[in-house]
């Protein structure tokens, strides 16, 4: 097992985890988001986002396959006369191959995240996951991530 740093012209290689998430998403919220273009159109655009100074995806690998990735943003907030300034992470995406899950594959890319946040000097790792997926949620209360705000929406259907 390793966690390593994908580099943007390794995108590719995220491509089929992406799609088993993304798939999901789809399934349960069609109104919210639509079905993957094609894969040059996801490959280019995911390179050039990992291209961000402040963007880092990682991959869980067990031999020299990817079964996980997390992709994160370390974001420097600054103080508000509403809030405090803070230094996070934003897990933007995490994905573990579906005939991979529940082997701690998710806290592993999620602990990775939070040591390197930490060793950042960061102090806030966030996320946002979605109502429906219930795993999720599961899984970051697992590494300590508690709900402190609702999300909600009206859409025009």
């Amino acid at each position: 097992m390793s966690i390593a740093t994908i580099c943007p012209s390794q995108a590719h290689r995220l491509l089929p985890l992406l799609q088993q998430v993304h798939d999901l998403h789809v399934q349960n919220q069609p109104q919210r988001y639509a079905p993957l273009p094609d894969d040059k159109e996801v490959v280019s655009y995911l390179s050039e986002w990992l291209s961000h100074d402040a963007v880092v995806a990682l991959g869980y690998e067990e031999n020299q396959i990817l079964l996980g990735y997390a992709i994160f943003e370390l974001e420097k907030r600054a103080a508000t006369p509403f809030r405090r300034a803070e230094t996070r992470a934003m897990l933007h995406h995490i994905s573990v191959d579906t005939k991979h899950r529940r082997k701690g594959i998710g806290l592993a890319l999620i602990n990775e995240v939070r040591a390197r946040l930490l060793a950042d000097g960061g102090d806030v790792l966030a996320t946002t996951y979605a109502t429906f997926n219930t795993p999720s949620a599961e899984l970051m209360a697992r590494a300590g991530l508690n709900p402190v705000i609702s999300f909600a929406e009206w859409r025009v259907e």
